[in-house]
This record gives structure tokens, C-alpha cells and sequence, in this order.
């Protein structure tokens, strides 16, 4: 598992251990000092003596490069600014399966739609469905009703409850 920390201070931290291990400080003791396992240590110090500085250079993480470039996710949440609707779709809702059919359409780039919801999620996009109120619903009828007949029907404190006639 790689550690936390940016690549100049992962260096930075290599070169330090490098540096109190030539100065004779004990392998154990400066693996505990920075709090990285021995085996990290002896494994940085047998790098430096390899190839020097250039060693302990941080190196690109491992993985799959990304299908998308920066300027095409840019170009995603500018649509993420617009409702669903401007692009064509029924509801205002935006799903991974919509996003990737877009993505499909303008990019020639197919992605999971499951990977999709995921990477919403990661860039501070939560699913939120539009909160529907009916055509027929009166604020004014419901507010009367909650003055008038709901304390009539509302369960009375002490035990003292209406019963039916």
C-alpha cells in the first residue's frame, strides 16, 4: 500500500531515512522514528547505494491509465451543471446509465455505468431524486386542516385518547 503524502514529501522522507542510516543511526530505530516498517528502510538504503539520489525518486503510480482526459471530464461536468432535460432525457435525474450514454455519444468512450455512479460519487456528485408534489396538493386546505380536524385526531397526552363513537 503506497503511504500518504505527495511525491516531493515521499522523497523527502526516503532521502531522510537514507541519510540517519549512513550517519549510523540503527535501521530499526529510524523506521520507527518515521513510522515505516525496517524491510522499507533497508530497501530505500539498498536503492541509494544502487543508483544514488536518483533511486529514491518517486516513480508514477501503478494502475490503467483513465479512459477520460481532463478536458473531457470538464467538458462532463458542464453537463452535470445542466438538467438532464436540456440533453434530451425525460426527468431531471442524472444516472450512470444516462452519463455513460452521453459519454458514448461525444467521446466514442464506453464506461460502466456502475464505474459512472462511482465516479460521481468521488467528485462530490450524490444521486438526488427531484422531489415530486402532486398537481392536486393546496397548502391552504392542509394548513386548515392541520388548525381544524388534527388536534381533534391526534393522540392526547396522559392516555386520554378519543375513542369512536
Amino acid at each position: 500500500m503506497r503511504d500518504k503524502g505527495s511525491p516531493a514529501e515521499l522523497e523527502h522522507r526516503r532521502l531522510l531515512a537514507v541519510q540517519r542510516v549512513l550517519e549510523g543511526y540503527a535501521v530499526e530505530e529510524v523506521a520507527e522514528f518515521l513510522g515505516v516498517a525496517p524491510r522499507s528502510v533497508r530497501r530505500w538504503v539498498a536503492a541509494y547505494r544502487q543508483s544514488g539520489e536518483l533511486g529514491l525518486v518517486a516513480r508514477p503510480a501503478a494502475g490503467r491509465p483513465p479512459k477520460l482526459t481532463h478536458a473531457q471530464e470538464k467538458v462532463i461536468r458542464r453537463w452535470l451543471a445542466d438538467k438532464p432535460t436540456e440533453h434530451g432525457f425525460p426527468t431531471d435525474l442524472w444516472t450512470g446509465p444516462r452519463l455513460a450514454h452521453m459519454i458514448r455519444q461525444e467521446f466514442d468512450v464506453d464506461l460502466n455505468p456502475k464505474y459512472l455512479t462511482a465516479w460521481l460519487r468521488n467528485r462530490g456528485f450524490t444521486p438526488q431524486k427531484p422531489h415530486r408534489v402532486p398537481r392536486q396538493r393546496d397548502p391552504v386546505a392542509i394548513a386548515a386542516w392541520l388548525a381544524s380536524d388534527w388536534p381533534r385526531i391526534k393522540k392526547r397526552p396522559g392516555g386520554n385518547t378519543p375513542t369512536s363513537p
